[in-house]
């Protein structure tokens, strides 16, 4: 069986040499001023590089479109009609109502359709990962043949048979999930100072929260910009999350603590009341991955980033537990820090207190703020352009920094995977 990956970044590369490694013939193509390139890095892998996706839709069994969101459509149109009669199509994107229309437009009816996505990121091997798996227009038989073949990577395959089911979970777990984290880049970047180089970001929340951050901007815009613009329940709940933030904000600089303090322990309840099952993310672990060069005494934090996800959990009527099917790193991670938090009652309230009546706080809570408007606007406007230019120029800022804090929360993620913390 021919398996073909039309786009070769690092999430096609990844996957054109895990199905070579377990004995396939793997074709693919990419713009064509990358193809010395591409034959120099994978040619050794025994992976043909072909002049461009026509071709490879020719002669593939399986193809793959490993390609940006916003561009799907307009590759299907060059090279969908050329797919070898029979064969089985998938995309690998992260928003799959774009993908699936574009599929359900261009290709011939007699190719299945049994799209996918990977719940990672081209730094963590594939095997032991969640895969998702959807089975839009396909036959039992074509079905088993690309459950074999994806198998091969050692991912955890998990079925969903609704491309709407699958947008609607990812919009949780990583369009809002990352526009939480970009505001705090945007936030820090706009005060001007590295968190890990100030008192109040100096627990093991905060390590999480530093190192996400760092994580998501060393990788490249586009990645989060089709997720938040292009999936269209990502709107809803990124809009809802500014609601919810906004609100709790105008609480803490009227100092309403009754009205602050109930709303809160309503999401708790809802949201972490006691039959779920609590991540156990560790605490001691969490402080191990600083990167503070000198600790210092720690200052109370309002984590009004953690506060607004829960409230807008709550507001939904999501139950964030049910989505770890999607589940991610970031996402994890958060999910993680926000039940630490709502769970120990000593550090709810000490967030409680810190965000009514800590003025040394409010600075920063201000810039955050002022970060989660502007992305909402941005990702309500459907702006690709500006989403990419307004993270790279967050990016910029802790360009220094990137590749350092993606190793190390890389680390602290495979500490707490193997500390029971990840399911």
């Amino acid at each position: 069986m021919n398996v073909g990956i039309i786009g070769l970044g690092d999430m096609g590369k990844m996957y054109a040499i895990g199905f070579s490694k377990a004995g396939y013939q793997v074709y693919g193509s990419d713009l064509p001023e990358r193809r010395d390139e591409l034959n120099e890095a994978l040619n050794p892998y025994g992976i043909t590089i072909l002049p461009d996706g026509k071709e490879v839709s020719r002669v593939c069994d399986v193809i793959f479109y490993a390609v940006e969101s916003e561009k799907i459509e307009q590759v299907l149109a060059m090279y969908g009609s050329s797919t070898k009669y029979g064969a089985i199509v998938a995309g690998q994107t992260s928003v799959k109502h774009p993908e699936i229309v574009a599929f359900e437009k261009y290709l011939p009816k007699d190719i299945h359709i049994i799209t996918c996505h990977s719940l990672h990121g081209p730094g963590f091997d594939p095997a032991g990962q969640k895969m998702i798996v959807i089975p839009h227009r396909t036959t039992e038989t074509a079905y088993q043949r690309m459950t074999d073949l994806l198998s091969c990577l050692g991912s955890e395959l998990v079925e969903m048979k609704d491309y709407h089911d699958h947008d609607r979970i990812v919009a949780d777990t990583q369009a809002a999930t990352h526009v939480g984290f970009e505001s705090m880049g945007t936030a820090w970047a706009a005060a001007g100072f590295f968190p890990w180089e100030n008192a109040s970001y100096l627990g093991g929340i905060d390590n999480v929260k530093i190192l996400t951050t760092l994580r998501i901007f060393s990788y490249k815009a586009h990645i989060y910009a089709g997720l938040a613009i292009l999936n269209p329940f990502a709107r809803q709940q990124v809009k809802r999350y500014a609601q919810s933030e906004s609100e709790l904000f105008k609480m803490m600089i009227m100092e309403q603590e009754k009205t602050f303090r109930e709303r809160l322990y309503k999401v708790r309840d809802f949201v972490f009341h006691e039959s779920r099952k609590p991540l156990l993310l560790d605490d001691q672990v969490m402080q191990e991955f600083s990167l503070s060069s000198n600790p210092g005494v720690r200052k109370a934090n309002s984590h009004l980033s953690l506060l607004s996800m829960a409230d807008a959990w709550y507001h939904l009527k999501i139950n964030p537990y049910d989505n770890l099917i999607c589940q991610t790193p970031p996402f994890r991670l958060r999910l993680g820090i926000v039940e630490y938090l709502f769970r120990n009652e000593e550090l709810l309230e000490e967030s409680i207190n810190a965000a009514l009546f800590d003025k040394s706080i409010r600075a920063d809570d201000l810039e955050f703020h002022s970060a989660v408007r502007e992305w909402t606007s941005i990702i309500g406007y459907g702006d690709m352009d500006g989403y990419k230019q307004h993270f790279d120029q967050t990016k910029l800022f802790f360009k220094d920094r990137l590749e350092h804090g993606r190793e190390q929360s890389s680390a602290m993620i495979k500490r707490l995977t193997d500390q029971t913390f990840l399911p």
